[in-house]
């Protein structure tokens, strides 16, 4: 098991909105990650500086980040993009965290 950790960053003044559409995340969206081995997949706001930190382990062949060629998670690229900062196809802009410490 493999702990992926990333930032994004979210628009001034969407964190209620982000956080209305990953409560309402679908239900085909939810299934394939756990199904591509995603798992305590969590994501928290620095509001300072609208920065999201994600975390999740991952199990399988790489991270949430890693399904862009299916169509349910360009989709969900695409119904986020008004709220973050994307790339030109969609996908959040993400930048890879290093882990220098853990602790079981």
């Amino acid at each position: 098991m493999e702990r992926v950790a990333f930032k994004m960053h979210l628009n001034q003044g969407q964190k209620e909105e982000y956080k209305k559409r990953h409560d309402q995340i679908w239900p085909e969206l939810k299934k394939l990650l756990k199904e591509s081995g995603v798992s305590e997949y969590s994501i928290f706001l620095d509001e300072e500086t609208n920065t999201l930190f994600a975390f999740q382990k991952v199990s399988g062949e790489g991270g949430s980040q890693d399904l862009g060629q299916t169509e349910i998670v360009k989709k969900w690229w695409k119904f986020m993009s008004d709220i973050m900062k994307t790339n030109p196809d969609n996908s959040p802009v993400t930048i890879p965290l290093e882990e220098l410490f853990f602790m079981e």
